[in-house]
């Protein structure tokens, strides 16, 4: 960790570095034989597990743009600000090896700027970026312009790797003579959050940049009740006592100890994670708007990348979109202007309505002699006559080419990749629990909405805050950065998550929720216990590696999302369709993981090194020379 401290010499403030590793700031290498450890428990706010951002990367984009605005409030609360006259960035291993296919610099810039990902207007940061390279000016703050040149200013060390962390950066600022006025290195830990002295708490340092002077006194501390006991936070209020306990009413620290609070006070693994809430200093008002808030854009994520007329993908790779071709031919065939009583109808000539929704040119091979033998009763074109492979001159014949319609998980897929191609155009996103990430969770949680629930805000409630607390155990336990663990830390996360708040939404129990072992004790009956949701969710991702494509967030993360909604509900249903079969508990299979990350080649943590980043060739819009 990389602490600041300020000395009076000479007339003005110098600063002096010092590299403190008294607190751990990563989830990986973990000593279960420490004190501390512990006593640690995994609660922090669900709200800040899922939170508001802009793609295409939580590690790569949200956290460092964070990262920016928390060094200018830094500058601003030390009195600096108006005295810098020159910014150096350096961008360290992941980041600095993957960073430019992720945004990183855009987001930096932005960041330093002043903006941040939940409100920042994500139509005009191309624009914004554009105009700091073109004149080489930046406004630090919103109001203070400084001179700053990318080329000279940005520094890619993508060969080195600061300690912390593999997503590391650092941020020095000099007055008018080149003194050094300030320096910090600040972390990317993966799902936004961001890692430094100011926002550290205990170990788990999840506060993503919020000012811990004027945040809940219960959000301060990862420590259980018993290291803890100088104040008392009153659930529901900010109001501080002192003399008695500050923490959760609900702490847990693992999957086992979280079923134990389920079954000592007779609750939901959501009614859990709510409690908890109301103890962060949210009214039951406050819960209710920011869960339905995170789901209205993750709903309009799903709609803007079903309707949007864009074809292509940002990047050198061309990528061409699916999901609004995809959704035209699920769509075939429904009534427009009909809806159910939880559903809004489709209008003919609304902005997200099917006629509005066109296939990405050139994605149907007809052409216009097609359109004029189309059938006059439904405009469409006139089939072709299917092409068989193979021979037929044969005593096994070859099958004739058909597909299959399975009408609801090709609306899964569909939904998974519409949200994962907004975010890698860098559209407004629900981190979730990171970026990459992205559309395992929203597209679960959609298909409940539309195909299964008749009580879609109850729903919503029990689905989002039941995979929170999935993804604390994580955070905790292992790790949600790609950077850390390979894509197993983010669609492997996800799809546990995503399978966890599934099954909580058929109403299993939270022993099918999670994964925790129950032993059932029989005469001469070797012990067995039940195979829950979370745990099989996570327990087919592991191993999974993160080697995008040319370091973009589209191959394969795309597919992948959609293969991880799948993946979820499959295993949500084999949870309660299973008994005693399996005796592997939702902790083992994270403490797999991290052990797996712990031991992954650094070639497959998001560096774009090897795997299918080298063995795909990326095709030029240049002649090689």
């Amino acid at each position: 960790m990389h602490t600041l401290l300020f000395k009076q010499a000479s007339g003005r403030l110098q600063c002096i570095s010092r590299i403190s590793h008294s607190v751990r700031t990563v989830g990986l290498p973990r000593n279960s034989s420490s004190s501390t450890q512990r006593h640690e428990h995994a609660v922090i706010s669900a709200f800040d597990l899922f939170s508001i951002g802009v793609g295409p990367s939580s590690s790569h984009t949200v956290g460092p743009m964070r990262a920016g605005k928390i060094f200018i409030n830094d500058l601003k609360d030390l009195n600096l600000l108006d005295k810098v006259k020159t910014v150096k960035i350096a961008l360290y291993g992941s980041l600095a090896a993957t960073g430019k296919g992720h945004h990183t610099p855009q987001a930096i810039l932005l960041g330093l700027e002043g903006s941040d990902p939940e409100t920042i207007d994500t139509g005009t940061i191309p624009s914004r970026y554009d105009a700091i390279l073109a004149n080489k000016t930046l406004l630090l703050g919103g109001y203070h312009r400084i001179f700053y040149d990318m080329d000279r200013d940005m520094l890619w060390r993508w060969d080195q790797v600061l300690k912390t962390h593999p997503n590391g950066m650092r941020f020095s600022c000099f007055g008018d003579n080149g003194d050094l006025l300030a320096t910090n290195e600040y972390f990317s830990v993966g799902g936004g959050f961001v890692v430094n002295d100011k926002t550290k708490v205990d170990e788990n340092l999840f506060y993503k940049g919020v000012d811990k002077s004027t945040v809940h006194g219960a959000r301060l501390h990862q420590l259980h009740p018993e290291t803890h006991t100088n104040t008392k936070v009153i659930p529901g209020t900010a109001r501080v006592e002192s003399g008695a306990e500050e923490h959760p009413p609900y702490p847990f620290d693992s999957g086992n100890s979280l079923l134990n609070l389920t079954k000592k006070h007779n609750m939901t693994i959501a009614q859990i994670v709510y409690d908890n809430e109301r103890y962060f200093g949210y009214t039951d008002d406050d819960i209710h708007f920011k869960i339905m808030q995170i789901w209205g854009v993750m709903d309009d994520c799903i709609r803007t990348g079903v309707s949007t007329h864009e074809t292509t993908l940002p990047g050198r790779l061309g990528l061409r979109r699916r999901a609004p071709m995809l959704y035209q031919r699920l769509m075939r065939g429904f009534y427009t202007g009909i809806g159910s009583p939880t559903l809004p109808a489709i209008d003919t000539g609304a902005p997200n309505s099917i006629a509005s929704i066109r296939a990405p040119n050139g994605a149907r091979s007809s052409d216009k002699a097609d359109e004029d033998h189309s059938s006059p009763s439904h405009g469409l074109p006139s089939p072709r006559p299917a092409r068989v492979v193979g021979s037929l001159d044969h005593a096994v014949l070859p099958m004739p080419p058909r597909r299959t319609m399975i009408p609801a998980v090709d609306f899964l897929s569909c939904y998974a990749i519409a949200v994962n191609e907004v975010n890698a155009s860098g559209g407004r996103i629900v981190t979730s629990p990171t970026n990459g990430a992205a559309g395992v969770i929203p597209a679960v949680l959609k298909y409940i909405i539309e195909f299964v629930t008749d009580e879609p805000e109850k729903s919503i409630e029990t689905f989002l805050l039941t995979a929170a607390a999935v993804g604390m155990l994580f955070k905790r336990g292992s790790t949600i950065s790609a950077a850390e663990g390979g894509c197993q830390a983010e669609v492997g996360v996800a799809c546990s998550m995503a399978a966890a708040g599934f099954a909580a939404c058929m109403g299993a129990s939270p022993e099918t929720v999670l994964q925790v072992c129950r032993l059932l004790v029989a005469v001469s009956t070797p012990h067995v216990s039940r195979i829950q949701a979370a745990e099989i969710g996570i327990e087919h991702n592991l191993g999974l590696t993160c080697d995008p494509i040319d370091g973009l967030v589209q191959v394969p993360c795309i597919e992948r999302n959609s293969l991880g909604a799948v993946k979820a509900i499959t295993a949500a249903q084999l949870s309660m369709a299973s008994h005693g079969v399996y005796s592997v508990t939702l902790d083992e299979a994270i403490e797999a993981m991290r052990i797996t990350a712990a031991d992954m080649s650094v070639k497959y943590k998001e560096t774009s090194l090897s795997g299918l980043a080298t063995s795909v060739k990326i095709p030029l819009t240049v002649p090689a020379c």
